[in-house]
């Protein structure tokens, strides 16, 4: 059965901000076609700062702690007793925004700050790290925000770690006052070069530094929340080093190349309680990554994969409690749960009985013995909503929606497909049509990932997809070579490939689209980020043909800017991967020289002859904006039909609710004008 969390709380703070006390919508696949017609949902709806910041069990599943917003109000922290539904305020600020959240005992958690509504170029302060108990009380500052000295209570005689102090990824056992945090050591041009990692008290503020086995730049705790592996890095090589539970002292474990296909790589995932290690890596000559055993005795792997998705490299992590490896998380073409253990796996049967329209994904307490698990519950249509459910009972409580405003009827309904390339590779896609009405000849955006060599999107709800698709267009959205998660032959045939059979799988995209009476081929207009802004612009050069028009934000518009874009306009690329990864995945500024300039949209800018939307963030360090501005000068000289727009506060993308609703504004008024109502109503 169903009910409402949060019904006592109407009127309260936690009430107002979260709007807890809603009943779950019911997602019925039936949608009419007055529901379709109603008012379009607006851009904020979509792009908006959410009013539910996502929420957090105590170890014993006793108290739930999350992060609320409201218009005009900074986000707080509230801890919620679940015995009796009420509600408290911990902590909130004037001047700053709660940021993450992390239990570390059942009394006590600790936080972090942000500034949602500055932008990066006006960045004032780090995260700083806090400590307070459930009830308020006990607050300790245990690092700076500023660089200049405490900004919240009193520090009394001691002194608060320095603001470049951060959380450690992982959560630990959560049975003490103590955190483990990293904080980077930099060298002269600022740049990290080694990672150190402290035992904090967070009641004390005193902390201890854990030996480092060289240039460490990540660590690994175990199941018992001691640190037992840490990985270094030197030049192009990687290191793993293992830590003996009985001694304290490291030994080397593995190495392997930093950068290239990967082939030899071994991705730490985990400890299980008996002390083995997960790690996922190629085995036997097969094409895609899969979880095996390592044993940390011999430093051999077994040959045998524990743990396969077939198709898929494997993309996930292990689900755990204080005794015992439950089931994983994992991505192929959606994100979901397996469970090895027969009490989780019945739950799931149960859960999924009460809500059978969307993947409902379980986040379990540390102990065992707790009823409670947090459910997250989305699909292409739902954006998110968390619910807490008991296994005993059976009893589903809601929490709150992700974005409530954000009507499921109104949403396009999303598939994975997959088409071939011109050379016959299998390419991956995610395809989104528009909610009702007609589902052919479309007007349809070619959307297409930045990295490159990353993953792209999986199934689900995504703002910009969904956004388009409300707006009655089909969206494609390519996972082409040199993307992440689809075997190692999928990845390597992208090296080198900028501008070239990576621009091809693309097209290829329109054509199978346009053939299979999607798409109007009259009618697409191609779009997209850092590389995804290049293969816009790459696009237009190429295939002149397919496009109407091209949306680039943040994008690259020459490889060779990549690796030296001038005295004021350095970028975050690390000089080891420019040095050892882009010449052998990107090219060879001189080797490849000829190259590179076929393949700039800079140097090709006067064969773009299309409708062009460049926006660019004034303080981007990975694409700075001299990407944009020589562009857009360059094409300028004989294409007027250029809008150009800057957000001189903003990074790579956009961080401001305001400047997000001002540019998918642009971007909807853009296609409207060129393959939209307005360009059919010419």
């Amino acid at each position: 059965m169903t009910s409402s969390l949060f019904r006592s709380l109407r009127g309260s703070a936690l009430a107002c901000a979260a709007a807890f006390a809603c009943t779950l919508p019911a997602h019925a696949d039936a949608q009419t076609q007055a529901q379709v017609q109603a008012a379009l949902p607006s851009i904020a709806s979509f792009f908006g700062n959410s009013p539910f910041g996502g929420a957090v069990l105590s170890p014993d599943a006793h108290f739930l702690a999350v992060r609320l917003g409201a218009p005009g109000k900074r986000d707080s922290l509230a801890v919620v007793d679940l015995s009796n539904n009420s509600a408290k305020v911990i902590a909130s600020y004037d001047d700053a925004d709660v940021g993450d959240i992390r239990w570390i005992n059942n009394e006590r958690l600790v936080f972090t700050t942000q500034e949602k509504n500055v932008g990066l170029g006006n960045k004032r302060y780090a995260p700083g790290l806090y400590a307070i108990n459930r009830d308020g009380q006990k607050f300790v500052e245990l690092a700076d925000r500023t660089g200049w000295g405490s900004t919240r209570g009193t520090r009394a005689a001691r002194k608060v770690l320095p603001w470049h102090t951060y959380l450690l990824g992982q959560s630990g056992t959560r049975e003490s006052d103590h955190v483990y945090v990293t904080s980077p050591n930099f060298d002269t041009a600022g740049d990290v070069r080694s990672v150190d990692l402290l035992r904090l008290n967070t009641l004390t503020g005193f902390a201890q530094t854990v030996p480092r086995p060289g240039n460490v730049r990540g660590w690994m705790l175990d199941h018992k929340g001691e640190p037992r592996l840490a990985s270094s890095f030197d030049k192009d090589t990687v290191t793993l080093h293992y830590r003996d539970p009985a001694s304290g002292a490291w030994r080397v474990l593995a190495s392997y190349p930093a950068y290239g296909d990967g082939n030899k790589a071994l991705q730490p995932l985990g400890f299980t309680p008996e002390g083995n290690l997960y790690v996922l890596a190629r085995s036997g000559g097969r094409d895609t990554t899969a979880v095996h055993v390592f044993d940390v005795a011999t430093g051999k792997i077994d040959p045998q994969p524990l743990i396969m998705t077939a198709g898929f490299d494997f993309d996930g992590g292990l689900i755990v409690n204080r005794d015992k490896v439950l089931g994983i998380s994992f991505r192929t073409d959606a994100v979901s749960n397996e469970w090895f253990d027969p009490r989780m796996k019945a739950m799931q049967v149960e859960l999924d009985k009460l809500l059978p329209a969307t993947i409902n994904m379980v986040t379990v307490p540390a102990r065992s013995e707790s009823p409670w698990v947090l459910v997250r519950s989305y699909s292409d249509a739902v954006s998110g909503i968390y619910s807490l459910y008991n296994i005993e009972t059976r009893q589903l409580n809601k929490i709150a929606d992700v974005r409530p405003d954000i009507k499921p009827s109104q949403m396009g309904r999303q598939q994975f497909v997959r088409y071939k390339a011109r050379d016959g590779l299998e390419i991956p896609a995610l395809l989104t049509l528009p909610a009702g009405g007609a589902k052919k000849n479309l007007p349809m955006v070619m959307l297409v990932h930045g990295g490159p060599y990353v993953r792209g999107t999986s199934w689900g709800w995504n703002p910009a997809s969904q956004f388009l698709a409300s707006r009655g267009y089909a969206v494609l959205e390519p996972e082409f070579r040199g993307s992440l998660g689809f075997g190692i032959r999928h990845f390597k045939a992208g090296f080198k490939q900028w501008g070239l059979a990576m621009q091809d799988d693309i097209a290829d995209g329109v054509r199978w689209a346009v053939g299979q009476g999607i798409a109007d081929g009259s009618r697409v207009c191609i779009a997209g980020a850092s590389y995804g802004g290049y293969a816009t612009l790459m696009g237009l050069v190429k295939d002149p043909e397919l496009y109407k028009c091209g949306i680039n934000w943040v994008g690259v518009t020459d490889i060779n800017l990549l690796y030296n874009g001038g005295w004021n306009f350095t970028n975050d690329t690390s000089d080891e991967f420019k040095a050892y990864g882009m010449p052998e995945m990107i090219g060879d500024p001189v080797k490849d020289a000829a190259q590179f300039k076929a393949t700039s949209p800079i140097e090709q800018a006067a064969r773009i002859t299309r409708p062009v939307l460049l926006a660019y963030g004034g303080v981007d360090r990975r694409v700075p904006i001299n990407h944009g501005t020589l562009f857009r000068d360059a094409l300028m000289k004989t294409n007027k039909n250029v809008e150009w727009v800057e957000y001189p506060e903003e990074g790579h993308g956009w961080s401001l609710e305001k400047n997000n609703v001002d540019f998918w504004g642009r971007v909807e008024r853009f296609l409207d004008r060129n393959i939209g109502a307005g360009a059919v109503n010419k």
